[in-house]
């Protein structure tokens, strides 16, 4: 298994925005970001560490204007934690190992599929291709796909 962490080099090639997001917890506009219409196949990952986060097979469009999905690729890739910020008590969800701000989760999600939606920014990931699993060494991820017929 591969080690991630809070990449420094990573950290020095952001834009403005997914430093905003990823550092300093902000959020992207709706329906204006990169992923939220995304359908292409494949593995979301922190910007930052490169962990793997979410799924394409655990996608789906709440309508929010930003990447939702029903759960990570593993639970302990992210870390839940309290958020009062905008006077709103919400659950905040930061990346393990590179402890990005990605987004929040709520309990508004698909119930056959766990109720929950991860409402996360575009700006906090990176997209690799279900063709790219293997050369961008996520290879292990590829039975992710292969379970729901991709």
């Amino acid at each position: 298994m591969k080690a991630y962490n809070k990449n420094r080099e990573a950290l020095s090639c952001l834009t403005p925005e997914q430093y905003r997001v990823t550092q300093q917890g902000g959020t992207e506009r709706p329906f204006s970001n990169a992923y939220w219409d995304n359908k292409a196949p494949g593995l979301y990952v922190d910007v930052v560490s490169g962990e793997p986060l979410f799924a394409s097979v655990d996608k789906y469009d709440s309508g929010s204007g930003w990447p939702s999905f029903v759960k990570p690729v593993d639970a302990s890739s992210v870390i839940e934690r309290p958020d009062a910020s905008y006077g709103m008590v919400q659950t905040e969800v930061r990346s393990a190992y590179g402890d990005s701000h990605l987004g929040h989760v709520f309990s508004d999600g698909p119930q056959e599929a766990g109720g929950l939606r991860y409402c996360i920014n575009s700006a906090a990931l990176r997209f690799v291709h279900l063709d790219e699993l293997e050369s961008e060494g996520y290879s292990e991820f590829r039975k992710l796909f292969a379970e729901k017929g991709e």
